[in-house]
């Protein structure tokens, strides 16, 4: 076993079942050689990679053992805090979707990032991914990696890409009454997908769903805004037919089968464009999302991880040491064109070296050049990014907000907006997390 603390074991066994527990146990013990410092992270294809890199820099002080969350976000959360509810000190690291980072430093599960190892989990990093770690003015994760949602477009279909939604949605009138492709294509199905798109409306219109303290509903003029132009979008007879069940990979496929003149969807659907349709990827073009309100940029509601010290961690100091190495500027950038996450660190944007920076780069040798050439446009979103409400009933404000959202054609603004008011109220008023 490693280090013990002094401080007993707490398990659960009925709330984490004997499976988990196996798991659990045979993590924590693992060789008898040295410290294991346990990551609960969600599947990245290349991250083991990222964790050999780091155990070979601790020299043996330590081992990272990378321990592979279900793939679906709510499992992820599920998992981790059935465990930590329970007090289980097997986790030392947590990967945390953005949206969960106020939860469970509020839970008390987070460890505050302090000193030094905030100042070097914060140097460089964007604006707008260090506030999803932050809560309550205190640091509770090291952001890893982010995402940003952008328009995609067929320059063929569409010449020049729309500036606002208004022009958006007049464009695909317009090329519906000339019967090309004309639809308007996002993730319409009831869960977080519907809620991001909700979101960067409301960002967009200058409003607030949440208060900033996250204590309270605001759901303020721009939050109605965002409801007209959802209903508007959505029952002029220019999104797709399957739109309430599409999430994001329907979105991608919808618009390859050339259904959409217009995809608002996430960075993935470059390399799965590129790989497909190969002979039409000169036309595949993208742009910032169009604004709500002419003259004021966007602002796109941004996704990612951010790295948390379990505060049951029995390993503390080795956790932050090896968090900030598995996030570090060289393992971001490596994330980043291996497995497709874009960087939270600005500097990676503009570094045109390999991945092997001692030889040229090129397709056996590929950069942020190869693999991201819509980097520019990704900056500009994150530079003005907007973030989720930062709650710690974000999960049950957000199924409130999907489901009263869901069909969007059936929204009333203004009927919406008090039902969101009032169960939105509710869910904050929650005092315990929902497992």
């Amino acid at each position: 076993m490693g280090k013990a603390s002094g401080r007993p074991r707490r398990r659960i066994a009925a709330a984490l079942g004997a499976g988990m527990m196996a798991a659990g146990l045979l993590t924590a013990c693992g060789s008898a050689s040295g410290m294991k410092i346990n990551i609960y992270y969600a599947p990245e294809d290349n991250f083991q990679s990222v964790v050999d890199n780091c155990n070979k820099k601790a020299a043996g002080r330590y081992e990272i053992v990378y321990n592979k969350l279900p793939r679906g976000a709510d499992d992820q959360r599920q998992q981790m805090v059935r465990r930590l509810a329970a007090g289980d000190d097997t986790l030392d690291i947590l990967g945390l979707d953005v949206n969960w980072v106020s939860e469970f430093a509020e839970a008390g599960w987070a460890a505050e990032w302090t000193g030094d190892n905030k100042a070097k989990a914060s140097e460089g990093v964007l604006a707008g991914p260090l506030e999803t770690a932050t809560w309550k003015g205190k640091l509770y994760g090291a952001p890893k990696n982010t995402n940003v949602q952008l328009l995609w477009y067929d320059d063929r279909v569409t010449p020049k890409p729309p500036e606002t939604w208004d022009e958006m949605i007049a464009q695909a009138e317009a090329l519906k009454a000339q019967g090309k492709p004309h639809q308007i294509l996002f993730t319409g199905a009831q869960y977080e997908g519907l809620v991001v798109i909700y979101n960067t409306l409301v960002e967009s219109a200058g409003g607030h769903i949440i208060s900033d303290d996250g204590k309270s509903v605001v759901m303020d003029e721009g939050a109605v805004k965002a409801l007209e132009i959802l209903k508007r979008v959505t029952s002029s007879g220019i999104t797709n037919p399957s739109l309430t069940n599409q999430k994001e990979d329907d979105v991608r496929q919808s618009f390859q089968r050339g259904e959409g003149a217009f995809e608002l969807n996430w960075p993935f659907v470059y390399p799965s464009f590129a790989k497909e349709k190969k002979a039409d990827l000169p036309h595949f073009k993208w742009s910032t999302y169009p604004a709500v309100i002419p003259g004021t940029p966007p602002r796109t509601t941004i996704g990612g991880y951010d790295l948390a010290v379990s505060s049951y961690s029995n390993h503390k100091p080795e956790a932050f040491e090896a968090a900030l190495c598995l996030r570090s500027q060289e393992n971001q950038k490596f994330s980043a064109l291996k497995d497709g996450v874009p960087p939270t660190i600005e500097a990676i944007y503009t570094d045109t070296t390999g991945l092997d920076p001692s030889k040229p780069a090129g397709d056996d040798n590929p950069s942020m050049d190869t693999k991201y050439p819509m980097r520019e446009t990704i900056l500009a979103a994150l530079k003005n990014a907007a973030v989720r409400p930062l709650t710690p009933a974000y999960q049950s404000a957000s199924t409130v907000i999907s489901k009263l959202l869901s069909p969007p054609s059936a929204i009333d603004p203004k009927a919406t907006a008090d039902k969101l008011r009032e169960q939105i109220g509710d869910a904050l008023q929650s005092k315990g997390v929902i497992p």
